[in-house]
């Protein structure tokens, strides 16, 4: 049993819960039980969405530190393919997920939320990349998909300052996609991923990867992957409900099984 990262589902949501007080510090442990997490959210059937949530303080204020100044160099080239692979293996979701962000998400705690589809943050949340004050930079991924969300010239002033982002800014700049009071940070994400229960799983998988995948591609080749997602769509029968549906009653009345 994880000692730190938990996987509760509940009407079709699975909620990866991080709970290393006081700060949710990603060390090398809770890295590991956030990929076995991650894995065990993709896998199990009853899962329609994700939520990721540090609780109603904290979201994860970064890596742990004390942990990661006694690594050598050595250490750390062993670790750090460890310190990719928990936000590649979030990212890998194969369903919509969301970052439920309170207090601080910094660091490594950014980095998990930038592995999520949405992020929906408290009004008085914190959110930054200040690793550069370390004498580093992020590790997790940072880099890559803060530049790719909210555009090179932003991510460059954030990562090159280590500065920290209110809500409001991080709603400016596309950080995060909803602000809520505090106290609904969970609620709100948990109305968000209440929309793909019941739908066609199969065909939100594509969209994912249809998107996700695209992006690192020319658009020929995002263009040829999209035909091939959309085509192997018809094999499943989630297509066959919801085209009958359509021309029998109407858009969204279908019923889904995820086959």
């Amino acid at each position: 049993m994880a000692d730190f990262v938990t996987l509760e589902i509940a009407d079709g949501i699975g909620t990866i819960a991080l709970n290393r007080p006081p700060m949710n510090a990603l060390n090398l442990q809770v890295q590991q039980e956030l990929t076995q997490a991650a894995a065990d959210a993709s896998n199990d059937p009853r899962v329609a969405a994700v939520i990721i949530y540090g609780g109603p303080k904290v979201f994860a204020a970064g890596a742990d530190i004390k942990q990661m100044q006694a690594m050598s160099y050595t250490d750390m080239a062993s670790a750090a393919v460890g310190l990719q692979g928990f936000t590649r293996a979030l990212a890998a979701i194969p369903k919509p997920t969301v970052a439920a962000i309170t207090g601080y998400a910094l660091g490594g705690g950014c980095e998990v939320a930038l592995a999520c589809d949405f992020r929906i943050a408290a009004q008085d949340a914190k959110l930054g990349q200040p690793e550069v004050l370390l004498g580093v930079i992020p590790g997790a991924g940072g880099t890559q998909r803060l530049a790719r969300l909210v555009g090179p010239a932003v991510a460059k002033d954030l990562i090159f300052s280590g500065r920290f982002v209110g809500a409001p800014e991080a709603l400016a700049i596309g950080l995060i996609d909803q602000m809520v009071p505090a106290d609904e940070v969970y609620d709100a994400a948990r109305e968000r991923m209440s929309r793909y229960v019941g739908g066609p799983a199969l065909a939100l998988r594509a969209a994912k990867e249809a998107i996700d995948r695209g992006l690192e591609v020319d658009l020929q080749s995002g263009l040829e992957l999209e035909r091939l997602l959309f085509t192997g769509l018809f094999a499943t029968q989630d297509r066959d409900a919801g085209m009958r549906s359509f021309l029998a009653d109407g858009p969204g009345k279908a019923t889904f099984t995820g086959t």
